[in-house]
């Protein structure tokens, strides 16, 4: 059989799932409800409501990925340095959140941090002050924190454990100190998994709308959640399609950085 047509199968699921889908979210976003081409869609974003949920969304997909990316490169490192048969095992213990549906992994939260949820049932046992972020803000990054933080690992792993350790060792034999051999050599060729893990955790951050949802209490409208609003509630696709475009707009921003930092696809996931 000719190898091309093994590959027939994923391009009708491309075609499907991918580019129709696509380009029906062009159409609507660059259409009115007549039919006829309009920008008015995608200037929407411009307008008080639509810019403050986009900044906030920024914002906060911001502070959740540094806060992973602090998080996760001291693990990685942990984990790059350990031995196979201890790794393996820890690695699959971050895995396997990723197997339980997203949905209830954020449901999960909202119990533990709801007023009367079982963190606060602790504290209050213990005669401490109840922790009251549910609702908040900072409820929602932890959302994004608790559900992300492998998508920033992994690479970052993935990329540990490509450095040769000759190299490390060379430069420990030249004087390097261990600030300097891991600003020189560990931090610059661990890049790639860097920029890899951001993209993973900041495309999906910035998009989100269930954390907000369930974490924020939908009193916290992010882009997302204007977006699917216009879908489901108003049932207004147009403007929602616009909206989207807005936000393809800055992944596409984020795509392109990680290409130009990873050009060899060193920081993909195992």
């Amino acid at each position: 059989m000719n190898k091309k047509m093994l590959s027939l199968p994923y391009l009708f699921w491309c075609a499907v799932f991918i580019i129709i889908p696509l380009c029906m979210v062009v159409y609507y976003g660059l259409t009115d409800k007549t039919g006829a081409f309009t920008l008015a869609n995608i200037a929407a974003i411009a307008t008080a409501e639509h810019a403050k949920a986009l900044w906030f969304s920024l914002l906060l997909s911001f502070a959740g990925t540094v806060i992973c990316l602090l998080l996760a490169y001291p693990l990685a490192m942990i984990l790059s340095g350990m031995k196979v048969s201890q790794h393996s095992f820890i690695v699959l213990i971050f895995i396997l959140p990723m197997w339980m549906n997203f949905l209830l992994r954020t449901m999960a939260w909202e119990t533990l941090l709801e007023k009367n949820g079982i963190i606060n049932t602790i504290l209050h046992f213990l005669h401490l002050p109840a922790l009251n972020i549910i609702n908040t803000p900072s409820a929602i990054i932890l959302g994004m924190v608790y559900n992300f933080l492998p998508f920033m690992v992994l690479p970052i792993y993935n990329a540990l454990t490509k450095i040769d350790n000759n190299v490390v060792n060379a430069a420990r034999d030249l004087g390097a100190g261990s600030f300097q051999t891991f600003s020189r050599i560990i931090f610059p060729l661990s890049l790639p998994g860097v920029i890899s893990g951001i993209t993973m955790v900041f495309v999906p951050a910035l998009t989100t709308f269930v954390i907000s949802t369930l974490l924020g209490g939908s009193k916290i409208l992010l882009i997302g959640n204007v977006i699917e609003q216009e879908f489901t509630q108003t049932g207004n696709w147009h403007l929602g399609s616009g909206l989207s475009i807005v936000l393809m707009i800055f992944i596409l921003i984020n795509m392109v950085l990680s290409a130009v930092f990873d050009k060899d696809g060193e920081g993909a996931t195992l």
